[in-house]
C-alpha cells in the first residue's frame, strides 16, 4: 500500500494567529512572548505537559503561571492552530474519496493530538501520530520509524509533505519520498 503522509502546522492548517491573545493573557510584550513561545516549544512537542510548557514560557517573560492560566493558554493555543487551510481540506477530501491511504505526522503536544482526533475531518486519516504522544520530534529518524511501524509500510511506500526542509531531509534519510510543502496545488501536481 502507498501512503500519503502530511504534516499539520502550516501544511494542513492556517498559521496560528493566537499569539497576540496568548501574550495578552500572560500580560507579556508580544516580541518577548513570541520568542519564549518558540524557544520552549520543542520540549512541549516532545511530551512535556501544558503546565510545564506555559511555566517555562512564563519564567522567560517574568510571569507566574498557575493551572488556571495554563488551561486558558492551552485552550487559546489549540484553537489558534485549529483552522484548516481550505485548499488543503479540499485536497484531503479528494484524496480520501479516491481511496488514498492518508496519515498525519505532526510535531505537536499531546493535548493538540487529542483535539485533532475529535475533529470531523480526521476521518480522512487512517493513522495520526503526534510527537507529544511518542516523546520524539521530527526530524529525528526515530519518529519516522515509529510512523512506518504504525503504517506497516516500507519507507519507499510513503510520500511525506512538510513545510520544513529539515523534516523533509529527515524523512528522506530514513528512505521516505518527501517534498517541502508549497501549497495544495503543488501537492496535487506531485501526486499526479
Amino acid at each position: 500500500m502507498n501512503w500519503i503522509v502530511f504534516d499539520y502546522g502550516d501544511v494542513l492548517s492556517k498559521p496560528s494567529a493566537a499569539r497576540p491573545e496568548l501574550a495578552a493573557v500572560m500580560g507579556a510584550p508580544l516580541p518577548e512572548f513570541e520568542k519564549a513561545y518558540w524557544d520552549h516549544r520543542l520540549p512541549y512537542d516532545a511530551g512535556s505537559t501544558p503546565l510545564e510548557y506555559w511555566q517555562a514560557v512564563g519564567d522567560a517573560v517574568g510571569v507566574s503561571v498557575d493551572e488556571a492560566m495554563s488551561a486558558e493558554l492551552t485552550r487559546i493555543d489549540v484553537e489558534g492552530w485549529g483552522h484548516l487551510e481550505p485548499a488543503s481540506e479540499a485536497l484531503l477530501e479528494a484524496l480520501s474519496e479516491a481511496g488514498a491511504a492518508l496519515a498525519l505526522l505532526s510535531n505537536a503536544p499531546s493535548v493538540f493530538g487529542e483535539w485533532v482526533r475529535a475533529q470531523d475531518w480526521v476521518r480522512h486519516f487512517r493513522v495520526t501520530l503526534f510527537s507529544g504522544d511518542v516523546r520524539c520530534v521530527k526530524p529525528d529518524a526515530k519518529i519516522f520509524r515509529l510512523l512506518l511501524d504504525e503504517l506497516g509500510a516500507e519507507p519507499a511506500d510513503c510520500l511525506f509533505f512538510d513545510d520544513r526542509a529539515s523534516n523533509v531531509d529527515g524523512a528522506r534519510a530514513v528512505g521516505l519520498k518527501a517534498h517541502v510543502w508549497s501549497g495544495a496545488e503543488a501537492a496535487r501536481a506531485w501526486l499526479g
